[in-house]
């Protein structure tokens, strides 16, 4: 199995580095391991839904 880092796993999802290692530190990403102080993450993980989103997509309110 191949493992990726954080940063090609932000790029390939299309959000940032950050947000990757702070759905790692939830255990929302399947098999995703520390390797030392960074995150390993299987190629095939999926992309979890974002639970910061209440309503299931995004809105722009107008005033």
């Amino acid at each position: 199995m191949k493992y990726l880092s954080t940063f090609e796993i932000a790029e390939k999802w299309g959000i940032s580095p950050r947000r990757v290692g702070i759905l790692c530190n939830q255990d929302r990403i399947p098999g995703a391991q520390r390797a030392g102080s960074r995150w390993i993450i299987p190629e095939d993980a999926e992309k979890p839904t974002d639970a910061r989103i209440k309503s299931g997509k995004y809105r722009k309110e107008t005033r």
